[in-house]
């Protein structure tokens, strides 16, 4: 029988848009990491190490929704920032050293803080959104986005 908890993050997900699902792939990205150096500190060798994994496979997640055909310079440079995270994760699990972890946590928190903004300003339930290389341009400023046109 599945828990209260477990049910609740399932709907959250099945009903997401979007954009929704990207900022909580970042969210639980992030709480892998800390879940990382907290188990890094406690000598918990197997519990690191399922943390680091699960922050890797939820990278590759996001890796894996970039659009490198039309997402331009931005989609690049993500799936660029998305291999050093987890080659950093990769160092920090081989080294038992908590830097790289520490580096990767703040990376994916500017991420999640710029997503998260997008977010507040869209109104994702109301518009057909654009891709996600199209809210990357957003976030970084883009003069690309400004002639973008939506569909409401």
């Amino acid at each position: 029988m599945r828990n209260a908890h477990t049910a609740y993050y399932e709907e959250e997900i099945l009903g997401a848009s979007p954009l929704r699902l990207v900022c909580l792939l970042y969210q639980g990205a992030i709480a892998e990491l800390r879940s990382a150096r907290t188990h890094l500190a406690a000598n918990a060798v197997q519990e690191r190490c399922a943390a680091i994994s699960k922050a890797c496979d939820i990278i590759a997640e996001l890796k894996s929704t970039l659009n490198l055909t039309e997402g331009g310079d931005t989609a690049a440079r993500l799936d660029e920032l998305y291999s050093y995270c987890t080659t950093r994760l990769l160092t920090a699990n081989l080294q038992k050293s908590d830097s790289p972890l520490a580096e990767v946590l703040g990376l994916l928190a500017t991420l999640a803080e710029a997503w998260t903004q997008i977010a507040a300003v869209e109104s994702p339930r109301e518009i057909d959104l654009p891709s996600p290389a199209v809210y990357a341009a957003y976030a970084a400023g883009s003069a690309e986005f400004t002639s973008q046109s939506w569909s409401f």
